[in-house]
C-alpha cells in the first residue's frame, strides 16, 4: 500500500510540474546499452548518441560489422530492448554523415 501511494504523489507531483512520464522513470544508461547492443552485433562502436526517435527515447549504435559495413542498432533507453538493427550500405551511410554535419552547424 506504502509503494502505491508513493507511486501516486509521484505522479500528481509531476502532473503538477509537468514532468513528463519520460523524465520520471530511470534510463539504463548508455553503458548498459553498449553491452546490450555488442551482444547482438561484433564489431567495433564508431557511434553513439541518446536521442528521441518516433516518440521513444533510445541509445543509437553505429556499429562497424565483420563485413565492413555499418550496423545501427537502436536500444530503447528505458527496457534495454533493441528496437531495430538495420545495415547501412555505403549510399546511407554517407547521406547520415552529411546530415549530420548539417546539424551541428545549424546548431553552432
Amino acid at each position: 500500500m506504502k509503494n502505491f501511494l508513493v507511486t501516486i504523489a509521484m505522479m500528481t507531483i509531476g502532473l503538477t510540474f509537468g514532468i513528463t512520464a519520460d523524465a520520471q522513470a530511470k534510463k539504463i544508461g548508455m553503458k548498459r546499452a553498449t553491452q546490450i547492443a555488442k551482444k547482438r552485433v561484433a564489431g567495433k562502436i564508431e557511434g553513439s548518441e541518446l536521442e528521441k526517435e518516433a516518440g521513444k527515447w533510445i541509445y543509437s549504435f553505429d556499429v562497424r560489422n565483420k563485413k565492413g559495413t555499418i550496423s545501427e542498432v537502436w536500444v530503447d533507453a528505458f527496457t534495454g530492448k533493441v528496437i531495430k538493427i538495420e545495415e547501412e550500405n555505403a549510399k546511407a551511410e554517407s547521406k547520415e554523415k552529411r546530415e549530420e554535419k548539417m546539424e551541428k552547424k545549424k546548431k553552432n
